[in-house]
């Protein structure tokens, strides 16, 4: 995800200051990572630099300034042209875990303990993911959904891969 984008998001709706954008970008997409304030700071600086941003206000407090941040016309160009392009889709050609599979073959370790190992691990997130969606609201629903989809093709991955051990073994041998 891009964090510069998603702040230049945030600020289309109304200028905002850094502690402010922080709190909503958690609220929204961070709740398993939540940002760090010289994150935020480092990445509004780059957008100010960029003249994607501009400061809207400072307002003294018992601290340093507080400067309220409001996106340009550029940032809003900049927002609108990067939702409208589509994400690369990845299409993960060499993973670890092929990697793994094909490392325990050749050194004559056990493949299958290392996918049903792996396949443990699957079930035991998607078990949590689970749990977390039943009990959250539509945006955690979604983020689990799209969660869980993945891991379900890797799960489909991880039998076919066991299927076709034997003939792995034979073709890397």
């Amino acid at each position: 995800m891009s964090i510069g984008h998603t702040l230049l998001g945030l600020l289309e709706g109304e200028p905002r200051h850094g502690y402010d954008l922080k709190r909503a970008y958690d609220e929204r997409f961070g709740k398993d990572r939540p940002l760090h304030y010289g994150q935020v700071y480092a990445t509004l600086s780059r957008l100010l630099k960029n003249g994607l941003v501009e400061v809207s206000g400072v307002e003294a407090g018992g601290g340093p300034d507080r400067k309220r941040y409001a996106i340009t016309a550029a940032g809003v160009t900049d927002v609108a042209t990067w939702l409208s392009t589509p994400e690369k889709p990845e299409p993960y050609l060499q993973n670890t875990l092929y990697s793994k599979v094909v490392l325990a073959l050749m050194s004559g370790r056990d493949a299958h303990e290392v996918l049903d190992t792996q396949r443990a691990a699957h079930l035991r997130v998607m078990r949590e993911l689970t749990r977390r969606k039943a009990t959250g609201d539509l945006t955690d629903q979604l983020i689990c959904d799209h969660a869980l989809f993945h891991l379900e093709a890797d799960l489909r991955w991880l039998e076919l891969t066991t299927a076709r051990l034997g003939q792995l073994a034979k073709e890397i041998s």
